[in-house]
């Protein structure tokens, strides 16, 4: 290498991110010389929490993954990094995955005058494929050609229409595709928008509730259904969304097609020879550590108007594991005392499991929202 490690080693003095909290200069100089079967290489690992010091409301993770071998070449990094974003997750551990909507208790009860819609989307990796900060152009096309042709064999409520970005026009483009600096440098590379494409069918409100995007996710397409739905850049091959307006049994309808189009998508790809990315200890693998797991993001939007002020609010998220943003993404603020409620949790879990925290925590939410009303200023 033409500079020592010492002078390449970045300035990571004012990130507040976990691979900051992890890569000391002894580490980078033990790994920077290693790379995956791909060529995937620990500057690329952590480039995207070099450029993004840190998001002012949440811990980052600040790096990625370009391929499946990622997490085992840079385990010395990525293993901490893994303990540090999902709460003591060992190297030693091994990841649970249950996807039978019958073990979910509950769910189709949440108040709908305080639940507003319900939301449970995931993300697939395709074995055999580089991950998006290091796919190729003939891998993008790869993969949108294998993913359009699986999917297009989805049948009933399930069936989607593809939408190829680069035939939208100009204004549905930048109305609909939205990505934060920290995406940028992470999933935007020389090729877009080839390879990009996006598979949805919406033909009214909500219906039919379930999107699958291949690589990246346009909102514009999805405005019909939801109007405050977060505007960033996905960043794995398959992204999977189920969503419900209202509370009265969305919330179990949701999680049961989640799991059904889930099941039915992965079998259509084993039957053109390709499986997903998983391992006992890891889960599904993601491109992004924090997504590890489940990769299964369950958001309830719910009134919240009164408990949200409440000087515990924080704790009782906390304690329930749940996590809270404004409707329309990680950076927006809450409207009209409404938020974006969902699972803190991604490994370690199994989806039944983090699916319940989120109705059982909604469940007491509204309760306490309920109790308030009727004891103003308490």
């Amino acid at each position: 290498m033409k500079y020592s490690s010492e002078a390449e080693y970045p300035d990571l003095t004012k990130h507040n991110n976990h691979m900051a909290k992890v890569l000391t200069p002894q580490l980078y100089e033990r790994l920077r010389s290693k790379q995956t079967p791909s060529g995937f290489t620990l500057d690329d690992v952590i480039q995207t929490g070099v450029d993004n010091p840190g998001h002012p409301f949440i811990m980052t993770v600040g790096c990625v993954g370009g391929d499946e071998e990622t997490y085992d070449v840079f385990k010395d990094l990525l293993d901490p990094v893994i303990m540090d974003r999902h709460g003591g997750y060992k190297p030693t551990d091994k990841h649970k995955t249950d996807l039978n909507p019958a073990n979910l208790k509950g769910g189709d009860d949440l108040d709908p005058n305080y639940v507003l819609s319900s939301r449970v989307r995931t993300g697939r990796s395709i074995r055999g494929f580089c991950l998006p900060p290091h796919c190729s152009r003939g891998e993008r096309r790869a993969v949108e050609k294998l993913s359009v042709e699986a999917l297009g064999a989805l049948s009933g409520d399930l069936k989607g229409k593809y939408y190829a970005l680069k035939n939208m026009s100009d204004a549905e483009q930048q109305q609909g595709l939205m990505t934060t600096s920290s995406l940028t440098s992470l999933c935007l590379p020389c090729c877009w928008p080839l390879g990009w494409p996006v598979i949805g069918l919406m033909p009214g409100e909500y219906a039919p509730s379930i999107l699958a995007t291949v690589l990246t996710t346009c909102p514009s397409l999805v405005a019909q259904c939801q109007q405050n739905i977060p505007r960033v850049g996905e960043r794995d091959h398959l992204r999977v969304i189920s969503m419900q307006k209202g509370g009265n049994k969305g919330g179990k309808k949701v999680f049961t097609r989640f799991c059904t189009g889930l099941t039915k998508i992965e079998e259509l790809f084993k039957n053109k020879g390709y499986v997903f990315m998983w391992n006992e200890h890891l889960g599904y693998v993601l491109t992004c550590p924090s997504n590890l797991g489940t990769g299964l993001r369950a958001g309830v939007h719910v009134k919240l108007p009164n408990m949200s002020k409440h000087n515990k609010f924080e704790e009782v998220l906390k304690r329930l594991r749940l996590q809270k943003r404004g409707t329309g993404g990680v950076d927006t603020a809450a409207v009209g005392g409404v938020f974006d409620i969902s699972n803190a949790d991604r490994l370690g879990f199994s989806e039944v499991e983090l699916v319940q925290m989120v109705v059982d925590g909604v469940k007491l939410l509204v309760e306490m929202e309920k109790r308030l009303e009727k004891r103003p200023g308490h």
